[in-house]
């Protein structure tokens, strides 16, 4: 049996699809743009900021399903251009600083709103 995560601190879905689903032990974000909830805007500061956002979009479901990062097990990070890895790579590293999930990182033509960086995750109770 699956549950829906639906929480107001990340923006809401865009299409139809859930922010979130819990399913036994897992728990699976949508891919997650780096909008503000509260704007409805992309945040600020290029890659750094909208790679930060998207992250604290993955936060925020996760805490509506009651998980931490600490949870996650594994995550998809796809780049609009793969020149911007590095600075991604160092605002993700600040948010799992220690034990990080696996990950993977594609770059991809062109994303939702044409936003710079989207990032799901797999999280485990």
């Amino acid at each position: 049996m699956k549950e829906i995560i639906s929480t107001s601190a990340a923006p809401a879905a865009i299409g139809p699809y859930s922010q979130g689903i819990s399913a036994g032990n897992l728990v699976i974000t949508s891919g997650q743009l780096p909008v503000d909830p509260a704007t409805g805007a992309f945040a600020e500061g290029g890659i750094a900021g909208q790679t930060r956002q998207s992250l604290l979009n993955v936060q925020a479901v996760l805490a509506q399903a009651g998980l931490t990062l600490e949870n996650v097990i594994k995550t998809t990070v796809f780049l609009k251009d793969m020149n911007d890895f590095a600075a991604m790579n160092e605002v993700y590293a600040t948010f799992f600083p220690g034990n990080p999930p696996a990950r993977s990182a594609v770059e991809v033509a062109r994303l939702p709103k044409d936003a710079m960086v989207e990032i799901e995750a797999i999280a485990v109770r």
